[in-house]
């Protein structure tokens, strides 16, 4: 990951909850430059820093947001969505049966097989690769001999986030360091 001084292309704008903590850290909650612009001009956000480059329109010069604060708190404490890539986010981007992590490799596995009554759920997929996929086929994983590194369950909103912060985006612009942790080192 690299730590950019001047503004990354596009110029996104990382978005913090009203306590200035990210609203999400996978994928990292930024905006594009105009969403920031729109949102300080109704007054929803606060403007904690901007990039040395400026927007102009005929009446106003305006310094591009970087990092930009809800000015209402936003709660965090719903269950996250159920969707494929949330489900390989709470398994590391893995596959829990043989540890691969070849991202474009990835399925959903059904780890009771939806011909035996095996639902569509947090509890019932796992991440796995498609070889695996395939070797499990219709069979559970006790049946062919196969172990998951974890079971499948709901994760919270907190477990989700947590689980992104291991992936760092490519790049982040120094001014979004203050209010970003990573569980890796980062390089500049």
């Amino acid at each position: 990951m690299q730590v950019l001084d001047k503004a990354p292309q596009g110029w996104p704008c990382l978005v913090l909850n009203a306590d200035y903590q990210p609203l999400s850290y996978w994928p990292l909650s930024t905006w594009p430059w105009q969403e920031a612009v729109k949102n300080v001009f109704l007054d929803r956000v606060d403007v904690v820093s901007s990039y040395n480059e400026c927007v102009h329109s005929p009446s106003l010069t305006m310094q591009v947001p970087s990092v930009v604060a809800l000015r209402e708190y936003v709660a965090q404490n719903r269950f996250p969505a159920f969707t494929r890539y949330n489900v390989w986010l709470r398994d590391g981007f893995r596959c829990v049966y043989c540890g691969a992590d070849d991202v474009h490799n990835l399925t959903f596995d059904h780890v009771i097989p939806r011909s035996r009554g095996g639902n569509t759920s947090w509890e019932n997929i796992v991440a796995a690769c498609a070889p695996c996929n395939l070797k499990k086929g219709n069979r559970t994983p006790s049946e062919v001999g196969m172990v998951a590194a974890h079971l499948p369950m709901r994760p919270t909103m907190h477990q989700l986030q947590s689980q992104g912060r291991r992936f760092p985006p490519k790049y982040l612009h120094q001014s979004w360091l203050d209010f970003l942790y990573w569980d890796v080192e980062l390089t500049s």
